[in-house]
């Protein structure tokens, strides 16, 4: 597909490529199709003058966008390999996971120095931390410099004796994953795999050529919708204006992440067409909120770094799931699930990321999830395995039950572990309400589904808004534990 989106780029060059929204959601052309072309042949070009060639390693450190996407094109196109930085891993997990694939060059744009440089402790306090990048290889800046940049990778080489593809597999993109400094994770997706796991998107989201808009800003959104001939645009940041945006583009297709719906659902947001979700858990009610404010479908897609996309679920099947767990769906065509011995999910197949770097292929990919699969093959998740909560000898994974703390009203629920002393845990409900829905309410309509619970019965219900970390913005399970032990000790405090 990436091989066929160069050509199909030339062929409607003066058509939108990617849109973008004023405040008031006013939609912008941000670059046409030939533009996008024409800047994915310089940066080809550029990079072939310095020099690189084939299975050489390439930092990237640009935001989502045209220039991203082009830079990536590039990429494929002279078959380099794409080291994705992602500020939200950390200076020194970055820099130790580096050291096994250390680039040859480092393209950034001027946020993303700034992040590394003068702007890096005001970018901290937002979770955001780059190494310092010139100590990771040669840097070259992308798009606008500001005073202070390293010098511009440039877009006036001479494309004579620039490959026009490569037919062969090989490494195409490493993404940073979990990890440690002392043992750091690094995903490796060949050139094969990544093709693989686009053609599985663009199957679901079967985007059409006549013009109407797909809303979303990931690269497996961009490829296959460009592909078919149909513009991108990338989600508004603030609420009020996704809303604006949604109102005035009425995209056949939007996806966002669980985060992104609610705050636009908050901000009296409508939606059109289908509605695509993942990155973090999306539950049956966000996806009925979803239908209820005029999607004509609502999905919950199952997708890890490791496989994209794995599984989905709408959300009529996902509201008529009655069992314990988080219904994710049936897997994708292609892709294979079982159960080990200790009822972690595995999953395989074509678009599952070909090694760890450092480490040998392995066709199973380890999700961390426990699960099952019910008489229908869905896979039906259970927790996370390191998410495990001991209370009183008793092994609870909180993913089994969490589902029920989702009744109308509620935005995100979880339940996390507060040490008691001697290895015990108290088991903790933390809900965060939706906007103006009155805790008493809550409660009340709570109740129920927390006796159904039997012996997993949390041992105290507390309401809070729930911290979000990493990339996709999932909830963070340590913030979470530690903001409940806080008020706990804080509720005890006041009672003597």
């Amino acid at each position: 597909m990436l091989d066929r989106l160069a050509d199909a780029l030339r062929s409607r060059p003066e058509r939108p490529a990617v849109l973008t929204a004023t405040r008031t959601g006013a939609t912008r052309i941000r670059v046409t199709r030939g533009e996008l072309a024409d800047l994915a042949d310089a940066y080809a070009a550029a990079l072939h003058a310095r020099g690189l060639r084939a299975g050489d390693t390439v930092g990237v450190a640009v935001r989502p966008g045209p220039r991203a996407l082009a830079v990536l094109l590039a990429l494929w196109r002279l078959g380099l390999r794409g080291a994705v930085l992602d500020p939200g891993a950390g200076a020194e997990v970055l820099r130790a996971r580096l050291a096994l694939a250390r680039p040859a060059l480092v393209l950034a744009d001027a946020a993303a120095q700034a992040v590394a440089g003068w702007a890096g402790p005001l970018a901290r306090r937002s979770g955001l931390e780059l190494p310092e990048l010139s100590g990771l290889g040669p840097v070259a800046t992308v798009g606008p410099r500001l005073p202070g940049c390293a010098p511009a990778l440039g877009t006036g080489a001479s494309r004579v004796g620039v490959p026009a593809g490569r037919d062969e597999d090989g490494d195409a993109v490493i993404v940073f994953t979990s990890g440690t400094t002392s043992r750091p994770r690094a995903v490796v997706h060949t050139r094969a795999g990544l093709a693989a796991g686009m053609g599985t998107v663009a199957s679901l989201f079967d985007a059409g050529d006549d013009g109407a808009p797909v809303l979303g800003g990931t690269f497996f959104v961009l490829v296959p919708s460009l592909t078919r001939g149909t513009p991108v645009a990338l989600p508004a940041r603030r609420p009020r204006a996704l809303a604006r945006q949604l109102d005035r583009l009425r995209p056949r297709d939007t996806y966002l992440t669980p985060p992104q719906l609610r705050d636009a659902l908050d901000a009296g947001a409508r939606f059109t067409g289908r509605v695509w979700t993942g990155s973090a858990p999306a539950s049956a009610d966000l996806l009925g909120r979803v239908r209820e404010a005029g999607a004509e479908r609502a999905w919950g897609v199952y997708a890890l770094t490791e496989l994209f996309p794995a599984a989905a679920v709408e959300s009529r099947e996902k509201a008529a799931f009655d069992g314990a767990g988080d219904l994710v769906g049936a897997p994708l065509p292609g892709v294979r699930a079982v159960r080990d011995a200790t009822g972690e999910l595995l999953l395989a197949g074509p678009a599952a990321r070909h090694r760890y770097l450092g480490e040998e292929p392995d066709p199973w990919v380890r999700t961390g999830d426990r699960a099952r699969l019910d008489p229908a093959g869905r896979i039906v998740l259970e927790g996370r395995c390191k998410d495990m909560v001991l209370r009183r000898a008793e092994n609870i994974y909180p993913g089994l039950y969490e589902p029920a703390l989702h009744v109308p009203g509620v935005e995100l629920g979880v339940l996390v572990g507060v040490p008691a002393g001697d290895g015990d845990e108290r088991l903790v409900a933390l809900v965060q309400p939706g906007r103006g829905v009155p805790e008493a309410a809550l409660r009340a309509a709570l109740s129920v589904p927390l006796r159904r619970m039997g012996t997993a019965r949390p041992d105290a219900l507390l309401f809070a808004r729930i911290p979000l970390s990493g990339r996709s913005r999932k909830p963070d399970r340590a913030a979470a534990s530690a903001l409940a032990a806080t008020r706990l000790a804080g509720a005890a405090r006041r009672r003597r």
